[in-house]
């Protein structure tokens, strides 16, 4: 069942019935719901909808996930004194900054199919050249806007044609950035669970993630791809309980 949570600031689902120790967040254009089947396995935990999905309304400007994550803090208060964060793509890329933030709360890292854990292995790829071409054209008033959107909607990833308004500003901002630094603040443990098929953040991502950070573990999962919280539950599952308090 929806809740909201932090004075309503927040959107999402509880699971278990005693204080939650667990704080899940979902990828790109995901909800909570991704969460179910790992979470009803015995966990106190939270589910959040980040702004812009689900139930949580879009952000008033382009956030950075480090935004994302300040925003979601005070989750935090509402939360047993040590927490397991649980995050997926998107939702990996705020988990890495609020666990480098708030070292006091957060005890653990699970993440699966986060880009750009590891810059060398993750760089964003480049628009097409007529698109980069138009955009350049239209800051000397040589092309119009219709015209740069139209090669937006031919050459532009599958999440940037679908995005809209504020929503788009906040792709492009997480997509250029990476999150070696704030990995590397946090001292607690750092699970990696990876599909080896994952084709929005390949397996090479977390291989040198977790080559770059001693508190990192890798799980590779044969014959997974991007979304390892529907096909590999029971892998997220033994990781949570591993850092059960």
């Amino acid at each position: 069942m929806l809740k909201t949570f932090a004075a309503g600031t927040l959107f999402g689902a509880g699971y278990g019935t005693k204080v939650p120790w667990v704080l899940a967040l979902p990828g790109w254009e995901r909800t909570h719901r991704d969460f179910d089947e790992v979470l009803r396995s015995g966990f106190d935990a939270v589910a959040l909808d980040l702004p812009g999905f689900g139930a949580a309304p879009a952000p008033p400007e382009a956030w950075t996930t480090a935004q994302y994550a300040a925003h979601v803090a005070p989750i935090l208060e509402e939360m047993a004194p040590s927490v397991v964060i649980l995050g997926h793509s998107f939702g990996g890329r705020v988990a890495t900054h609020l666990a480098a933030t708030r070292p006091d709360r957060i005890s653990a890292q699970v993440l699966t199919g986060v880009p750009g854990l590891a810059p060398a292995a993750s760089s964003p790829a480049r628009p097409a050249f007529r698109l980069r071409a138009a955009k350049a054209l239209r800051r000397s008033g040589l092309v119009g806007e219709k015209r740069v959107e139209e090669l937006r909607q031919k050459y532009g990833s599958a999440d940037y044609r679908r995005a809209g308004g504020v929503m788009r500003d906040v792709l492009v901002k997480a997509v250029n950035e990476n999150y070696e630094a704030p990995l590397a603040a946090f001292g607690g443990p750092i699970e990696l669970i990876w599909g080896a098929d994952d084709d929005q953040a390949p397996v090479a991502v977390a291989e040198a993630a977790a080559a770059g950070n001693e508190h990192a573990e890798l799980l590779v999962l044969t014959g997974v791809g991007h979304f390892v919280t529907r096909d590999r539950p029971d892998a997220l599952i033994a990781a949570l309980n591993a850092h059960r308090p």
